[in-house]
């Protein structure tokens, strides 16, 4: 059965000590595992960290090395109570995999993917508007399913794919949700097409948004609020695990996500030496699955996520016996230009601190044998476009060293663009 939240750190504490045995006893069913774990490793020890830290690593690249064939016969565990659902695996490059799910791991998979809700404040007789993808992701089909144990609502409305965007407009209206769940860049596209419609978000019964998926900085979280007049809560998770933690109500917002640390037992690991970070500092995130392992052991997974660790600060609420876990700055995605570094995460944030624009795209072009920036931008309705580009050309060039062309669009535009796409393709290097 689902666990009850625990009351204190020595109850979680008593609890990981419990299931980490068990989740070893779990991986040395799996003949993969049977290979990599020391023969010499004490069960009874595992509560030493150089114990524990004797189990190797397991990482994407491990996983995505096997052939189907091995990865379901000697990785996966049979014996079980039975398959009841695949999740494919995160990311955006490589073959994805397929994760067997038993009947028994989606009882705790849907508690944790509930306590988001609850971590939000939401809860009996609120109304949820689900633009999650419907796919092979499990996050949009398990929200759904798992708000029923917490008295809530749902249209299953999926991605603009799915249901059109103008259509989830319409029935965010006409049915009155007061939860809106979804990626962060899809919340922004709502939100667009709305003003592009002369539809004020603020005036609708929206008051709670769930976003996961996507990082949401500062100035990200600041525009979708002020474009939908609700409270953002961010959550965290990956297909190896489930959903693994939220923001909680009573933190201040950005803090990072409470960690659901009776169901996932989390390191905070020095990406080279493999030692843990003090806490606070950034380290690589290593995850093992407490309930959720009877068909994948997930034993130690790297996740490749850069996080710092907060120990938990009991008192400020329910949720407060759970560490915070808060993603670093992302500084992979940038366009250099001219020879200059344009992060696109700095740049996104310094765009949607402009409360004119409604919406932008930046593209790196080549036109002359010279490197230039574009950005095309929606003013919000009332706005001198003139004079919002002219601003703006002032300040990229005083803020990022850069002089960018600016092309004003017509209201819709982007939206019409971006339609088909989960993820909004802001960035764009059209330089072959």
């Amino acid at each position: 059965m689902p666990l009850a939240l625990p009351k204190s750190r020595d109850e979680i504490r008593r609890v990981q000590s419990e299931r980490k045995r068990a989740a070893v006893e779990q991986a040395l069913r799996s003949p993969f595992w049977r290979k990599r774990i020391p023969q010499s490793i004490s069960l009874d020890g595992l509560e030493d960290p150089e114990v524990w830290r004797r189990i190797p690593i397991l990482d994407k690249e491990i996983l995505r090395a096997m052939p189907d064939e091995q990865f379901y016969g000697e990785f996966c565990l049979s014996g079980h109570d039975g398959i009841a659902e695949f999740w494919r695996s995160g990311g955006v490059t490589g073959q994805p995999l397929f994760y067997p799910r038993s009947f028994r791991d989606m009882v705790y998979g849907l508690e944790a993917f509930a306590r988001a809700f609850d971590c939000a404040g939401a809860g009996r007789g609120e109304r949820a508007h689900v633009s999650f993808p419907m796919g092979i992701h499990p996050v949009g089909q398990a929200f759904s399913r798992c708000a029923a144990s917490r008295g809530i609502t749902v249209n299953w409305a999926g991605s603009g794919t799915s249901t059109p965007s103008a259509l989830q407009l319409e029935l965010i209206q006409r049915l009155k949700p007061t939860l809106w769940l979804g990626m962060s860049s899809y919340a922004l596209h709502l939100a667009n097409l709305a003003e592009a419609r002369g539809i004020d978000l603020r005036d609708s019964s929206v008051k709670i948004m769930l976003t996961s998926a996507e990082p949401v900085s500062k100035a990200k979280r600041d525009k979708i609020e002020r474009s939908w007049g609700a409270k953002l809560t961010d959550t965290f998770g990956m297909t190896e695990a489930g959903m693994m933690g939220a923001e909680s109500k009573e933190d201040e917002s950005g803090k990072g996500f409470r960690v659901w640390t009776d169901l996932y037992f989390v390191e905070v690991l020095d990406p080279g030496t493999l030692e843990p970070v003090r806490e606070g500092e950034v380290g690589t995130l290593v995850v093992t699955a407490l309930w959720s392992n009877n068909v994948t052991p997930f034993l130690r997974w790297s996740s490749g996520d850069l996080v710092s660790y907060a120990e938990a600060d009991d008192g400020r609420g329910p949720f407060s016996v759970f560490p915070r876990l808060k993603h670093a700055q992302r500084t992979a995605g940038f366009f250099k230009i001219r020879g200059v570094n344009l992060g696109h995460q700095e740049l996104e944030d310094f765009m949607f601190r402009q409360p004119e624009i409604g919406d932008f795209r930046a593209e790196a072009l080549n036109e002359g044998g010279n490197d230039i920036l574009r950005l095309s931008i929606e003013v919000r309705r009332g706005a001198d476009g003139n004079a919002v580009s002219s601003r703006l050309k002032t300040e990229l060039k005083e803020k990022f060293e850069l002089l960018p062309e600016v092309l004003v669009l017509e209201s819709g535009t982007l939206a019409r663009e971006f339609e088909a796409n989960v993820k909004a393709a802001r960035f764009v290097d059209r330089r072959g």
